[in-house]
C-alpha cells in the first residue's frame, strides 16, 4: 500500500514511527524530506552499475543484480540500524518515485511482519508540494523583519523571541550562512533544493494569521537564492530598527566571527577580494588588524568602511515602512531581553 499527501502538513504529519529515505547517499545528501533517516538500499556506485547494465545490456539483467544488492543492503539495516525495532514497528518507506527500491525494501519489512508503507510519488511528490509552496503562490504569511546595521545582534533577537513563544524564521540557520562575503559557516551550506525543503518545512508549522518575525536579507543568502515568493514577502514586510553602540557592535561582531579570525590566511583571502571595491589601502589595512590579531578593532574598521555604507545605500535604494525602532544599547543580556519585550509589544499591535 502506498500513501499520498496532499500537502506539506500532511505529509510531515505522516504518523508513521519513521520516515525511510532509500535512495542513493549522494541524492540523499542533495535534499530529502526533513526528518527521514538514511538507509540506501543502493549506493551510489551499485546504482550507476545498475542503471548502465539497464541502459547496455539487459533490463532483465539489470533488475536482477539490482534485487540481489537490495537484498544484501536489506539484510545490513535490518541486522544493524533496525535491529532494535520491535513488532509494532511502523516505517515508511520512500525512494525517488515510489518504484522498485521502496517497493522492494518495504515489501522485505513486511515480511518480517512490520507494518510498512511507500510514498506513492517517492521523494518527487515531496518536491512538487515544495515547489508548490514556494514557487506557485504568494506565501500566507505575514512577515515582520528585523533590520538594522551589521552586529546589532538581530540574530540572537530572533532567538529570543522565539523563547517568548513569537513565531520566527531564521533563514540564516536554514541556509547555514551569516549572510555576507565573511558569513560562510564550518559546515558549508546545503544544496538549494535542501534549503528549500527546510524553508517549506518550517513555513508548513507557521501559522499565517500570526506575524511571522524574520531578519532582513538580500534576495541570496551566501550561495542561496530565496524564492520568489519569500522575497516578495520581504520586500512588502514592515521593519522593525534594531540600534546598538558602535563599541557593543564591534564587540558582537568580533565574537560571532570568532571561527573565521581563527584561520587568518582564510580571512585575508576574503578581505582581498573587496579590494576593487574598497582600495588596497583600506584592505591592507584590515589585513594589518588581522595580522595583528586586533579583532574588535578589525571589526569595527570593517563596519566603518565597508558594513554601515552598503547598508546605507541598501536602504535609500529600496525604502521600507518601518513599525518601530528599538535599541539594544551594549548588548548586554539584560538589553537583549529589554530589546526583545519591546519587539513583541510591537509586533502584537499588527
Amino acid at each position: 500500500m502506498s500513501r499520498a499527501f496532499a500537502s506539506l502538513a500532511d505529509f510531515l504529519a505522516h504518523g508513521f514511527d519513521d520516515l525511510i529515505d532509500v535512495r542513493s547517499p549522494s541524492e540523499f545528501a542533495e535534499d530529502h524530506v526533513p526528518g527521514a533517516i538514511s538507509l540506501p538500499v543502493l549506493d551510489d556506485a551499485e546504482r550507476a552499475r545498475v542503471g548502465t547494465i539497464y541502459v547496455q545490456e539487459s533490463p532483465f539483467r539489470a533488475r536482477k543484480i539490482g534485487a540481489a544488492l537490495v537484498a544484501r543492503n536489506a539484510a545490513v539495516h535490518i541486522e544493524g540500524p533496525l535491529s532494535d525495532r520491535d513488532g509494532g514497528w511502523r516505517p515508511l518507506v520512500y525512494c525517488w518515485r515510489g518504484g522498485q527500491r521502496s517497493g522492494s525494501f518495504a515489501s522485505i519489512l513486511s515480511q518480517i511482519g512490520w507494518r510498512a508503507d511507500t510514498v506513492e510519488g517517492g521523494y518527487r511528490s515531496w518536491r512538487r508540494l515544495v515547489q508548490r509552496t514556494l514557487y506557485d503562490a504568494p506565501l500566507p504569511h505575514r512577515l515582520v523583519l528585523l533590520d538594522g546595521l551589521t552586529g546589532t545582534a538581530k540574530t540572537e533577537l530572533l532567538h529570543r523571541l522565539d523563547r517568548l513563544g513569537l513565531q520566527t524564521l531564521d533563514l540564516e540557520h536554514l541556509a547555514r550562512h551569516r549572510g555576507s562575503l565573511l558569513g560562510a559557516m564550518p559546515e558549508g551550506q546545503p544544496s538549494q533544493k535542501g534549503f528549500e525543503s527546510a524553508l517549506a518545512a518550517r513555513l508548513a508549522v507557521l501559522d499565517p494569521a500570526r506575524p511571522v518575525l524574520a531578519e532582513a536579507e538580500s534576495s541570496k543568502v551566501g550561495q542561496i537564492a530565496l524564492p520568489p515568493s519569500l522575497w516578495s514577502a520581504m520586500v512588502a514586510a514592515p521593519r522593525i530598527e534594531v540600534t546598538a553602540t558602535p563599541d557593543a557592535r564591534a564587540r558582537h561582531l568580533a565574537r560571532s566571527y570568532a571561527d573565521l579570525a581563527a584561520d587568518p590566511d582564510r580571512l585575508e583571502g576574503l578581505l582581498r577580494q573587496l579590494t576593487m571595491l574598497r582600495g588596497r589601502a583600506t584592505v591592507d589595512r584590515w589585513v594589518a588588524l588581522l595580522r595583528a590579531r586586533e579583532a574588535q578593532a578589525l571589526a569595527a574598521s570593517l563596519m566603518a568602511d565597508h558594513y554601515d555604507p552598503a547598508y546605507r545605500r541598501s536602504r535609500a535604494r529600496h525604502p521600507a515602512s518601518w513599525l518601530a525602532s528599538v535599541s539594544a544599547g551594549a548588548l548586554t543580556e539584560a538589553e537583549l531581553d529589554r530589546a526583545a519585550e519591546c519587539i513583541a509589544q510591537s509586533v502584537s499591535r499588527l
